[in-house]
């Protein structure tokens, strides 16, 4: 049997101690809380603190920074980042190499297509085919 946790040193110099979840391959760091029904794919992070609701996939290479919470049947697409104390709301869905920045919202529901960028602190909600909308 493999080992269980890898310890990986961050930019400041800290060692944090991550596991392999349950339904995929991603790691998870001490102290996040990802429901035994979400799916985390290989070379996907999930980040102290963060929280991933039940039936959540998070695609390969993604980031799910500290304090950030993805809803349940959310799906962020790989090589996303999900910004300290950003939220995802349920079944949202977040497209490859978005990037959306700390304490954004992403409402219930929402689509935000691929390489697009999410200001910190901003409220996005979309129409069906991902068109922004004002609010």
């Amino acid at each position: 049997m493999g080992k269980n946790y890898v310890d990986i040193e961050n930019d400041q110099g800290a060692t944090l101690r991550y596991r392999k979840h349950a339904n995929g391959r991603g790691l998870v760091a001490h102290g996040a809380k990802v429901h035994p029904k979400a799916h985390i794919e290989a070379g996907a992070y999930i980040e102290p603190g963060a929280r991933v609701g039940a039936g959540a996939t998070i695609a390969r290479g993604a980031w799910i920074d500290e304090d950030a919470v993805v809803g349940e049947g959310a799906f962020v697409d790989a090589h996303a980042h999900i910004g300290q104390g950003a939220a995802i709301g349920d079944h949202a869905y977040v497209g490859v190499r978005t990037d959306v920045g700390a304490g954004a919202r992403i409402v219930r529901g929402a689509r935000i297509g691929d390489d697009e960028t999410v200001a910190a602190g901003l409220t996005i909600a979309t129409d069906q085919k991902g068109l922004w909308l004002a609010a």
